[in-house]
């Protein structure tokens, strides 16, 4: 858990040596390093939640299978219960005074076998019907017993899924916090050195996009690169989370979210492209394109082998983003240094 983390504030008329600029950014690094450590952990409990679901699924479909058991088996209660009451009325019947009327059981020496054989066949199923109602009604009160079970399992699942769930929040919110302090107390005492690199990034860009003003045009909103801009640009303002691919208005997630790849695959995918949910899977799936070369909805990739952090091209020198924790969707200009790998094209 990262909530208690505390670093000392700068005033913004203070000038920042550099040993205060080297101590932050190194208790910063510090915080990087929970923070991957908090993002792992989060990522476990999310297992822990769908581990759960799934096993509340399989003991919803448990208890419907022991319910239309229970109604079987009552169903068969009844009738042996019926059989038993005809059984034993036929069998007192048949020994009493109706017996008399019956000519199997005429005063002739003759029929007394006969009169022997029926009594011993009423006697027999009278036994029968009893067993067999005592057989259903055990299979009856199993049945329940089991169904009780299966239901307290359920309810355990889904208390074991909502813990994991309010825990796995509690530890989003308070990484974003950490995270949103200590950016800001770093901010405050880097400003003219996050201003110097934006310049050599400004540089940087420029030497590379050597008419970097005649970005091509965005194509037009019928084609796949058009529909994927368009639908990453309906995304602005939704806010990153990690391993993310829900738009905005998702039912259950009306916020929704999204990380880097995430993004991607998803705009992409509704311009009928499908693309792994994963940046360097990404870089090995679609073509490398010249940066001269480089039109709206082109992929641009960063990391080794793209395997930290992408953007998707937009036109007009910009590009959209899911950038990080604490953040959310936004178009910026394009970076070519900061470890950029190329541009690629799906």
């Amino acid at each position: 858990m990262l909530s208690g983390t505390v670093f000392p504030l700068i005033s913004p008329s203070q000038s920042a040596g550099a040993s205060q600029v080297s101590d932050l950014q190194a208790k910063a690094a510090q915080l990087e390093q929970q923070i991957s450590a908090e993002g792992n952990q989060i990522g476990a409990l999310g297992e822990r939640f769908d581990e759960a679901e799934d096993q509340i699924n399989s003991l919803n479909n448990q208890i419907g299978n022991t319910k239309d058991q229970i109604a079987t088996d009552q169903k068969r209660v009844a009738g042996d219960q019926a059989n038993l009451r005809r059984v034993a009325i036929n069998s007192y019947i048949s020994d009493g005074s109706v017996a008399l009327s019956n000519p199997l059981f005429s005063s002739n020496q003759q029929t007394f076998s006969a009169q022997q054989e029926y009594n011993q066949v009423a006697t027999g199923n009278l036994g029968v019907a009893v067993a067999n109602l005592h057989t259903a009604q055990v299979q009856l009160n199993a049945a329940e017993a089991n169904l009780d079970t299966q239901d307290q399992q359920a309810h355990s699942a889904a208390d074991a899924a909502s813990q994991a769930e309010a825990t796995a929040n509690q530890q989003q919110a308070a990484l974003n916090a950490d995270l949103g302090q200590v950016k800001g107390q770093l901010g405050a005492l880097v400003l003219q050195e996050q201003e110097a690199a934006q310049n050599a990034e400004s540089s940087a860009t420029q030497a590379v996009l050597v008419d970097g003003a005649n970005f091509p045009p965005p194509p037009s909103a019928g084609s796949a690169a058009g529909a994927a801009v368009q639908a990453a640009e309906s995304q602005l303002g939704v806010p990153y989370v990690w391993g993310g691919t829900s738009p905005r208005g998702t039912p259950g997630d009306p916020s929704g979210g999204f990380d880097c790849s995430g993004l991607v695959m998803w705009a992409w995918g509704q311009a009928g492209v499908g693309l792994p949910h994963y940046s360097g899977s990404q870089f090995d799936d679609t073509a490398p394109v010249p940066v001269s070369d480089m039109e709206p909805g082109d992929i641009l990739f960063y990391g080794a082998g793209g395997s930290q952090h992408e953007a998707m091209y937009v036109g007009g020198g910009e590009m959209i983003e899911a950038p990080e924790t604490g953040e959310v969707v936004h178009i910026t200009p394009i970076r070519l240094g900061d470890g950029f790998a190329g541009v690629h094209r799906p």
